[in-house]
């Protein structure tokens, strides 16, 4: 039987850093509203309808159908 030992996790739960900075500085240093990478994903996804409902969200069946005959 192999020991696996005890692996330390060196990456901390929880940080507010997203590629290596404060996501809100980024956004106000680059004058975005969105990340450019989320942007450029949306477009993506809106351009070539890679997912049929992908932007779809769950709710009370009776809600949805209200909606969609009104």
């Amino acid at each position: 039987m192999k020991n696996k030992g005890n692996k330390q996790k060196t990456k901390k739960k929880g940080s507010e850093n997203v590629f290596g900075c404060d996501l809100t500085e980024h956004l106000q240093g680059s004058g975005q509203d969105v990340p450019q990478v989320l942007q450029k994903c949306a477009e993506f996804i809106e351009q070539y309808g890679i997912v049929d409902g992908i932007y779809r969200l769950s709710g009370v069946t009776s809600n949805i159908q209200r909606l969609r005959y009104s």
